[in-house]
């Protein structure tokens, strides 16, 4: 008689819960071995790097993972980093839970108490995959409405691509310098790590910029940046107190909510007021000052992470792209062009030429002959 199998079920998980809407927010709190508790759509793979790097045990989402909008690889990588996902519980579940209660996942139910207080599915890898390649064979509708929303931005702010907007006085000097710019984004690590072992970082000196949390990325590298971009949101105390300069994200409309907080610390600054992304403004501001050279790290540089961003801003991303394209290149291009490595035969023959030039030195070297002809003297 043949045994039908069925797919094992994962083991409970009993875990302090941790809830916050902004995953962003959440990740930075979040302890070893907790779960994460999300209200996260299409979540992306920067929410999912961090969560990863958290070492977070399960995560449970309120939403659904992929929607199917577009094909976002975050849940696969929590999937493949050995994170059960319970999925689509439903935005209740948001409110049910307090925060550092202790919770249990088991199968498809989220328990506390023994009491269910939440139930959604499971995402295995052949769930996500399956859900992947249906976001790929439906994905034109989404490229049509990033279109849609280009044109719209284009209409409000594309005197950018075309005008010199107005760009405030930043007390730095960017003209004929490598900018550096660092958002914490995709492969952010790996990139600065590439460009410190290249020694382009030592050797080309460039200006280094932060936008928001990149400020904290370029200090735990032991670089100090030298200007700070933002709503201020993800800035850590010690990167405020660094020295850089502070340009605060501002809107056309007269907001500036990043401004608040170093209002109240009495902190100087200056407001930036222009639509889209705060690395956008950060390369606006490089670009119209002059910089020689735009390099960018953990920035959005492919349609796949506009999308991933899920958010209308990300038009301006593409419309900036196209302005400072001439100087602009990303990270892992430089790296791959600036090798700064010594070879072998290189060594040898520094050696031999070292050589060769001591020998003629003390070929025609009168003071030499004699010193030489004295040391060899008492052995005739």
């Amino acid at each position: 008689m043949l045994k039908t199998f069925r797919p094992r079920r994962p083991a409970p998980l009993v875990a302090v819960a941790r809830v916050d809407r902004r995953t962003k927010d959440l990740a930075k709190r979040i302890r070893p071995g907790e779960v994460a508790v999300v209200d996260h759509s299409d979540l992306d793979r920067v929410a999912a790097d961090s969560l990863v790097a958290a070492g977070i045990a399960g995560i449970v989402n309120a939403a659904q993972s992929i929607t199917g909008r577009y094909p976002n690889t975050g849940p696969l990588m929590l999937c493949q980093a050995g994170i059960p996902i319970l999925d689509d519980v439903g935005s209740e579940v948001m409110a049910a839970l307090a925060d550092g209660q202790l919770v249990e996942i088991v199968g498809e139910a989220l328990l506390v108490d023994g009491r269910e207080v939440a139930r959604g599915s499971v995402l295995t890898e052949e769930i996500i995959l399956e859900r992947l390649d249906a976001a790929k064979a439906s994905m034109g509708a989404e490229l049509e409405r990033f279109a849609a929303n280009t044109l719209k931005y284009i209409q409000s702010e594309g005197h950018l691509l075309i005008d010199d907007p107005t760009i405030p006085d930043v007390p730095v000097d960017f003209r004929d310098r490598h900018v550096l710019i660092v958002v914490r984004g995709i492969d952010y690590k790996d990139d600065l790590e590439l460009l410190r072992r290249t020694g382009y970082l030592a050797e080309m000196k460039p200006l280094l910029v932060g936008v928001d949390g990149g400020a904290d990325a370029l200090l735990d590298m032991g670089h100090v940046p030298d200007v700070i971009i933002g709503d201020f949101d993800s800035v850590s105390e010690r990167a405020l107190g660094c020295g850089a300069v502070l340009v605060v994200h501002g809107y056309r409309d007269g907001r500036a909510p990043g401004a608040e907080r170093l209002v109240e610390q009495g902190r100087d600054h200056v407001v930036f007021a222009s639509e889209g992304t705060s690395e956008d403004i950060a390369m606006l501001l490089a670009f119209e000052r002059g910089a020689e050279l735009i390099v960018a790290v953990g920035t959005h540089n492919s349609m796949a992470e506009f999308l991933d961003k899920g958010r209308g801003g990300m038009a301006s991303t593409f419309l900036v792209r196209m302005k400072v394209g001439p100087v602009l290149v990303d990270a892992k291009g430089v790296s791959r062009l600036y090798q700064h490595r010594v070879r072998k035969r290189d060594l040898v023959l520094l050696v031999a030429s070292a050589l060769v030039t001591l020998v003629l030195i003390a070929w025609v070297s009168e003071p030499i002959k004699v010193l030489t002809r004295g040391f060899l003297l008492p052995f005739d």
